[in-house]
């Protein structure tokens, strides 16, 4: 025993290796990822704010949300936008907004982004004005649409500055082709891809939403919570009716209605004489459960169905405000549709000219190797009769005049051929 406690001496622990690693390369410490506490801003509903420092458990059992979707909000991560209706909290991962909405509070990944400290003050001043007067919207829905805003804000702002640059640089390249003017374009377009993506996965989010009553349906966090409260009081009013009806008249029990419940509450008295039996105990007790039941499935009857009605009207406002977000974004995408367009349109007016210009170089080429061929002729003719051998046509002293002639007129007419069958010919195809 003592002589594995000495052979551990001097062995860093675990800790103690991670610390030392951490200093070396600048840090303190190492945390186990996912563990550690985060600066959340916690915005609540009269429109306070204050950074907190919480972990992932408290947000978990605050707001009642698995694991998987506070990895959605992970800053180490990289995901894709997306909105999420819970049974108590709206999980919101927009751009750099990411934030757990509830029905009374809203916490916010605290960051030195300007889009964070923008979605914070803006609330606050929404909830601070509106404080006084209603204007329709709960606390959730105006969380949330504050962050879709911003979102499709910041993007068509994106997409407008993206626009303003590479327009320009366009029209440069159609002038002027040069590699320095390619390497700008391909840098744009690249830009440009990755910003359709981003405005696309938003636009499709609130797509889905739109087309899923259900999701929008999870996504009333004060109405369910008002409902909550007022079967948690219906409970207890029944409880109390139960407590009072058990020492009262059990035969006089009516059967239908709460406004018969009411009824009873106030009208069965309390017999001090007649002492009850167990039997009528049991009797009345039967009795009484058939009566609560059948209020119970009457009032619960009543209740789906005002929920039913109720929840179209409620998914229709919402649809209303996802709708106009959704034109926003839409319009945005059909923005950077257009831009990648006109991209394309460029590269093939570009690719058209340079078609061209290979072909009047092809076509220089073969006009050069066409004259080479009738300076060999006459090369070949001037070989010819400056031979050293002994011939009788050499006698003739035209013979030289007339072959130079035929020459030349052969080489002519074999020339222009050359030129009218490559004339207008498109050797590469433009």
């Amino acid at each position: 025993m003592e002589k594995s406690e000495n052979s551990n001496k001097g062995v860093p622990s675990g800790g103690a290796r991670a610390g030392a690693f951490g200093h070396a390369f600048g840090y303190s410490g190492v945390k186990k990822r996912g563990h550690g506490s985060r600066s959340w801003i916690k915005i609540e509903q009269n429109g306070n704010a204050k950074v907190m420092e919480l972990d992932k458990s408290t947000i978990m059992k605050n707001c009642s949300l698995p694991s998987r979707d506070l990895r959605l909000l992970d800053p180490l991560f990289i995901y894709p936008s997306a909105i999420l209706g819970r049974e108590k909290a709206i999980v919101v991962n927009l751009e750099q907004i990411r934030c757990v909405i509830t029905a009374d509070e809203a916490f916010v990944m605290n960051s030195l982004d300007g889009s964070v400290m923008q979605y914070k003050t803006e609330l606050c001043n929404r909830l601070q004005a509106t404080r006084d007067h209603a204007d329709g919207l709960p606390f959730e829905f105006k969380a949330l649409e504050l962050a879709l805003e911003l979102t499709c804000t910041s993007l068509d702002a994106q997409a407008k500055e993206l626009t303003s640059e590479i327009r320009p640089v366009l029209d440069e390249l159609t002038s002027s082709i040069s590699t320095l003017n390619l390497e700008r374009v391909r840098r744009f377009k690249g830009n440009l891809l990755s910003l359709t993506q981003r405005v696309q996965k938003v636009r499709d989010e609130i797509e889905h939403l739109m087309d899923d009553d259900g999701d929008m349906a999870e996504m009333y966090l004060t109405e369910k919570k008002e409902k909550m409260e007022g079967y948690m009081s219906n409970d207890s009013d029944i409880d109390n009716i139960r407590s009072v009806a058990v020492n009262s008249d059990l035969d006089n029990i009516p059967s239908v209605g709460l406004d018969s419940v009411k009824w009873l509450s106030k009208s069965a008295p309390v017999s001090p004489v007649a002492p009850v039996s167990p039997e009528a105990v049991t009797i009345g007790s039967h009795k009484l459960q058939r009566a609560f039941s059948s209020i119970t499935r009457s009032s619960q009857h009543e209740t789906l169905t005002t929920t039913s009605s109720s929840q179209k009207e409620d998914i229709v406002q919402l649809e209303m405000l996802l709708e106009a977000y959704f034109v926003f974004i839409d319009h945005t995408l059909s923005k950077l549709s257009s831009l990648k367009e006109y991209i394309d349109d460029t590269e093939d007016l570009i690719n058209i000219k340079l078609g061209t210009v290979q072909n009047q170089l092809i076509q220089f080429e073969l006009l050069l190797t066409a004259a080479t061929f009738v300076v060999t002729c006459f090369a070949v003719v001037t070989g010819v009769f400056g031979m050293n051998f002994e011939t009788s046509v050499f006698d003739n002293p035209f013979t030289f005049n007339w072959v130079l002639v035929i020459s030349c007129i052969g080489c002519g007419i074999l020339y222009s051929c050359f030129l009218i069958y490559f004339k207008g010919k498109k050797l590469v195809p433009v």
